[in-house]
C-alpha cells in the first residue's frame, strides 16, 4: 500500500477512526522509472509564472528553470500557492511528498503545494490552479471544491536552496480550504497522508520520519496557530495584499 500511515505511533492517540485515512493508489503501481519519467516531463512541460518582488507577472519559464539553483545560489522568482486543507471537524491534512519528486522528496508538508501555470496565452488564476492540483494530487473531485470556500490569506516571499541542484524562490499564495471531501491520492505525488487534530499536531511532528518543507515550516512557525485557531473567521484575518518575508528556521 503506497499511501500509508504517517506514523504508526500516532494510532494509539487517534480515538476516532475517521481521523486517520489511508487508501490504495489511484491506479496500479507503475515502475519507478515511469514515475520518475512523469516527474521529469513536468519539469519541461509546465510553464510557470515569473514575478518581481511585488508579485507582478513579468514573464515565463519552465518548471525546471524556475527551480534550478545557479552557481551563485540564485533561483528565479516565481509564483506559487500552498493549500491548507481542513475537514469540518477542524483536523488538518498532512501529506508526505513521494520519494520520486524532483524537489523535496520524502518531505512532509501541507495538503497541496504547486504553481499556477501559463495556459492559453495567459496566467492561470490561483484558485483555478489550486483546484486543478488538488484534483491531480489528492483526487478530490472538482465538484467538491467550491471556489468560494477558498480563503486567500496572504503571500509569503521565501528562498530555499533545497539540495543545491533544485530549490525554491517563490511568492507563495497561502490558501485555506475547509470541507469534508473525498480523498484518493495520486501515488506518483504523495506517499503518505492523514488528518491531524489541532491538539495533537505538535506532538505528532515529533513522530515524523523526515523533514518539513521550507514553506510549510515557515507558516507553521509564524502563522499556523493563529489561523488554525480561527477557522471560523479567516476572512477577518486575511491580508492578501501583503507580501511577508519569513525566515526558514529549522
Amino acid at each position: 500500500m503506497l499511501v500509508r500511515s504517517l506514523s504508526r505511533r500516532l494510532w494509539s492517540s487517534v480515538r476516532n477512526e475517521k481521523r486517520f485515512l489511508s487508501s490504495e493508489p489511484t491506479k496500479p503501481q507503475p515502475e519507478d522509472g515511469y514515475i520518475e519519467q512523469c516527474q521529469a516531463e513536468s519539469l519541461d512541460k509546465d510553464i510557470c509564472l515569473l514575478v518581481d518582488e511585488k508579485d507582478n507577472f513579468i514573464g515565463t519559464a519552465t518548471k525546471r528553470d524556475c527551480h534550478k539553483v545557479a552557481p551563485d545560489g540564485s533561483i528565479l522568482l516565481h509564483r506559487a500557492f500552498s493549500v491548507f486543507l481542513f475537514n469540518k471537524r477542524g483536523d488538518m491534512l498532512l501529506q508526505r511528498r513521494a520519494s520520486q519528486k524532483v524537489t523535496y522528496p520524502d518531505y512532509y508538508t501541507n495538503a497541496c503545494c504547486s504553481h499556477p501555470l501559463y495556459i492559453d496565452n495567459k496566467p492561470e488564476d490561483i484558485i483555478t490552479a489550486a483546484r486543478r492540483r488538488l484534483n491531480h494530487e489528492l483526487g478530490i473531485p472538482l465538484d467538491q471544491m467550491d471556489p468560494e470556500l477558498f480563503t486567500f490569506l496572504t503571500r509569503v516571499h521565501y528562498h530555499d536552496p533545497g539540495d543545491g541542484v533544485f530549490g525554491e524562490h517563490e511568492i507563495d499564495h497561502i490558501l485555506f480550504f475547509q470541507s469534508d471531501v473525498k480523498v484518493k491520492p495520486n501515488s506518483n505525488e504523495i506517499s503518505e497522508y492523514c488528518y491531524v487534530p489541532k491538539n495533537e499536531f505538535n506532538s505528532f511532528l515529533t513522530t515524523l520520519e523526515g523533514p518539513l518543507t521550507p514553506w510549510f515550516n515557515m507558516v507553521r512557525r509564524h502563522r499556523l496557530k493563529l489561523w488554525w485557531d480561527n477557522l471560523h473567521r479567516l476572512k477577518e484575518l486575511a491580508t492578501p495584499e501583503k507580501i511577508n518575508k519569513f525566515l526558514n528556521e529549522k
